[in-house]
């Protein structure tokens, strides 16, 4: 784990046996999903501007825009928070209320960042932000340290199974560049997160508003060795090896052309979600569990031998099975179980709670299947990881364990093995508003933070 500096190589392309075309002198041109993540007045935006800025990713009609925006009320220079809040509230109040994505980049990679705010009654936009990325800034104030907040940022973080979290340590031009106060904070957030099973944690010293080791190096602190933030973002690792992964292809689409051409063709197109495919491999497809072979497979109208996630690609299969959109393609040695009873933490993002025995659609990669919510056995307090046990609803925001009982037979893995076929949404069936999203499986990497369920609601009434 890195506590302070720790740098690795550039995220070039995966490399496996049998896989060595994914890609020549694919580093430059990297792809890292990051979010950001701070207390109130902690400086986040801020610090999303001075990147941006100083990284010379903002027009000219833009900065000029935040230049009249600054001097309209009353500041000398321009407030680079500005770039970033774009709601009216978010500039009256001061504050971050959406998520904000911003696109960017820099000659060794491309960037699609997520400012998420960092309010409590805003968790749900958090998690909505942090799910996809693979990498987490939380901010901290220099003056204040690491505070409730700060807490839930990094169970946030270790909740969604973000392999990456910066700790940036804001304001430090406030408390006088002071080495010992940054090691004070950075020795306390590490702890903290290291218990919640965050694998890498790195922190950094800085000054947004002064743009002291953002895009430069500060020359108040040489007492830090270590990068800086756009340094450590365009460094980091976080390109992983797909053969160490199993195959997991959701089928998105059936192609039958029935032409003349291709009088007998059928295809079942989708995106890779993990591993490697190759012509040959032995398959099974899931919920029926009918074995195949790979016969081919074709990438942007060519055939191949191999393909890796996440390339989209249409798979043929040796025999003529029924294969349906929904249906997961697998590795017959290594395919996942399938159950109608899933087990799961849940953010609740919807405005209206999540009640025991509500009847939802659960959405699952490219399958939708009615379900009901069986149980609610607890709701977890992020402030200290507590369990309430029995809490009867989540509200918006609301982070709990629940128990589904679904229509039809899924096959899920663990959020912990794969955060995109671990992954699902609860769908209201009535009007098609999204309820909640979902991790199968065990909250934490830590399994003494998790709570053991409670017993199951009653089934009578059940039509499945």
């Amino acid at each position: 784990m890195s506590t302070t500096h720790a740098v690795e190589g550039d995220g070039g392309p995966p490399r496996s046996s049998g896989a060595e075309n994914l890609g020549e002198d694919a580093g430059a041109t990297s792809l890292l999903r990051f979010a950001t993540a701070g207390s109130v007045d902690d400086g986040k935006s801020t610090l999303v501007g001075r990147l941006l800025h100083d990284s010379k990713s903002v027009l000219a009609d833009q900065l000029e825009a935040v230049e009249r925006a600054s001097l309209g009320r009353g500041q000398e220079t321009p407030d680079l928070a500005l770039l970033t809040d774009g709601l009216r509230a978010e500039r009256e109040q001061g504050i971050t209320i959406d998520v904000a994505y911003r696109y960017f980049a820099t000659p060794r990679r491309r960037f699609i960042l997520a400012d998420t705010p960092g309010h409590v009654q805003y968790t749900r936009n958090m998690v909505t932000g942090a799910s996809t990325a693979e990498l987490a800034v939380v901010l901290v104030d220099a003056r204040n340290g690491v505070v409730e907040q700060t807490r839930r940022h990094a169970a946030v973080a270790a909740l969604l199974r973000v392999p990456h979290v910066v700790l940036a340590v804001n304001k430090m031009d406030l408390v006088d560049y002071a080495e010992p106060v940054f090691a004070a904070i950075a020795e306390e957030f590490t702890t903290y997160a290291a218990s919640l099973g965050v694998p890498e944690i790195t922190a950094i010293p800085i000054s947004a508003l002064a743009g002291d080791n953002v895009v430069s190096p500060s020359a108040n602190m040489d007492w830090y060795g270590g990068p800086t933030v756009l340094e450590h973002l365009e460094t980091v690792s976080v390109v992983a090896d797909p053969s160490e992964d199993p195959v997991r292809f959701p089928v998105q689409y059936v192609i039958r052309p029935q032409t003349a051409e291709h009088p007998d063709y059928r295809g079942y197109a989708g995106q890779i979600a993990s591993g490697v495919l190759r012509v040959g491999d032995a398959v099974t497809v899931l919920p029926s569990g009918r074995t195949s072979t790979v016969e081919a497979i074709d990438a942007l109208g060519q055939a191949v031998d191999v393909a890796w996630a996440p390339q989209s690609v249409t798979v043929r299969l040796a025999d003529d099975i029924d294969v349906s959109r929904g249906d997961l393609i697998a590795p017959a040695a290594t395919s996942p179980d399938t159950s109608q009873d899933v087990e799961a933490t849940v953010c609740h993002v919807a405005d209206r709670p999540l009640t025991a025995g509500q009847r939802v659609l659960f959405k699952h990669t490219t399958r939708t299947v009615k379900a009901i919510v069986k149980d609610i056995p607890s709701r977890l307090t992020l402030d200290d990881l507590s369990q309430h046990p029995a809490p009867g609803e989540l509200v918006a925001n609301d982070i709990g364990r629940v128990v589904i009982r679904t229509a039809e037979p899924l096959a899920l893995d663990a959020y912990a093995d794969s955060r995109r076929t671990g992954s699902f949404l609860l769908i209201d069936p009535a009007d098609g508003t999204t309820l909640t999203a979902g991790m199968a499986g065990n909250a934490f990497a830590d399994a003494a933070a998790e709570a053991a369920p409670a017993g199951g609601a009653d089934d009578e009434g059940w039509d499945f």
